[in-house]
């Protein structure tokens, strides 16, 4: 099922001259640097109807709710069990969001006055949990039935398939996907699988399409979200035993540099790199923490800090996500619900800098700019 932007033409323009595209505004989005800058989005995964929050920043150090987004699809009202399932383009133009309660996936245009949605695309197979973008290359990641990659153009906001792009992950079914990203070259597409320990990888031809599946028995338990670096290099966190470990390519084979850091916490679940590549950091929804860690410059990932920011004493700890400039780190707490944000010091250490409570329960997915 596909509805494309000429099918939201009317509704989007009355919705345009507020701001929103179908949503209510809650506080007004502030001038400098509009819905582009500052704002940290997340969806509600509702099963009546999924929407996207955006938040920015509010009076007291805290993070406002600035208006509420309907993707016109339907959640789960549960976690997913993922990283990725909101996410912003590499250019900041557009924000893509998964509707794993009908499966499908959600396109919207960020611009300065507000979200737009533009699109809502089948997603190529069944419950989508992921989505990874890069110049205009959109892959999404199903978990349901044998479980898949599928692989689209955003070409104005709307999404079309492309041909070659669906592939099946290591093994038809019970894998436990947990997230999808395309490599910085645009040429590398990786998965992390939880309940197999592998992370299977493909190559990207020019046109987009996916090759075969690689299949790599991963050096944690538990491979769960991950970030790559500037150099092509992956960061993933291992929740079983709460660690993290990077690795560099050999083409479509990863090959280990760093195997299973301890965070000293429990069950790192999510993962984040700075833009400079220089530190990453886990969400640990074991011990509500967050770890930091130094990276050098052939990849090698040294503990810094176990628990460098915390979430509270029972908020637990999801999606993180790190704005473009570097500046400032979001972490979800799903048991609270909340979203805590950071500033990111040169050094890589962490200060509060805002929280927004009173989130649904269920959210899933975080992305900031």
């Amino acid at each position: 099922m596909s509805f494309t932007r000429r099918s939201f033409h009317r509704s989007l323009l009355a919705a345009a001259a507020l701001g929103l595209a179908g949503g209510a505004a809650h506080a007004a989005v502030d001038e400098e640097g509009g819905m582009r800058g500052g704002k940290v989005f997340t969806s509600t995964n509702a099963a009546a109807g999924n929407e996207v929050l955006a938040y920015g920043a509010g009076p007291g150090g805290s993070l406002a709710l600035l208006a509420r987004y309907p993707t016109q699809g339907l959640g789960t009202g549960a976690g997913l069990g993922s990283q990725g399932a909101v996410q912003l383009s590499g250019d900041g133009r557009w924000l893509f969001v998964v509707n794993a309660g009908n499966n499908t996936v959600s396109t919207f245009a960020v611009r300065p006055a507000g979200l737009v949605l533009t699109s809502v695309h089948d997603s190529g197979g069944l419950h989508p949990i992921s989505v990874g973008e890069h110049e205009g290359l959109v892959y999404v990641l199903n978990d349901g039935g044998s479980g898949n990659v599928a692989g689209f153009r955003n070409d104005g906001g709307s999404l079309s398939a492309v041909a070659g792009s669906t592939q099946p992950l290591s093994a038809a079914g019970g894998t436990g996907p947990a997230q999808v990203s395309i490599g910085p070259d645009g040429d590398l597409l990786v998965v992390t699988e939880k309940t197999t320990n592998r992370i299977t990888s493909y190559a990207l031809g020019a046109d987009g399409s996916a090759g075969a599946p690689t299949v790599t028995a991963s050096a944690g338990i538990t491979p769960f979200g991950f970030a790559f670096d500037r150099r092509n290099r992956i960061f993933v966190s291992e929740a079983n035993q709460s660690t993290l470990s990077s690795y560099r390519f050999d083409g479509t084979t990863p090959v280990v540099i760093s195997a299973a850091v301890p965070t000293t916490q429990a069950a790192a679940c999510w993962a984040a790199v700075t833009p400079n590549g220089r530190y990453a950091y886990t969400g640990n929804a074991g011990t509500n923490s967050v770890s930091l860690f130094a990276i050098d410059r052939r990849g090698h990932a040294t503990l810094v800090a176990g628990a460098a920011a915390s979430t509270g004493s029972n908020g637990g700890a999801g999606d993180i996500a790190i704005a473009g400039h570097g500046r400032s780190l979001s972490i979800l707490a799903p048991r609270t619900p909340a979203i805590f944000s950071f500033s990111v010091a040169p050094d890589g250490t962490l200060s509060p800098a805002g929280t927004a409570t009173g989130l649904p329960a269920g959210v899933v997915g975080l992305a900031a700019n």
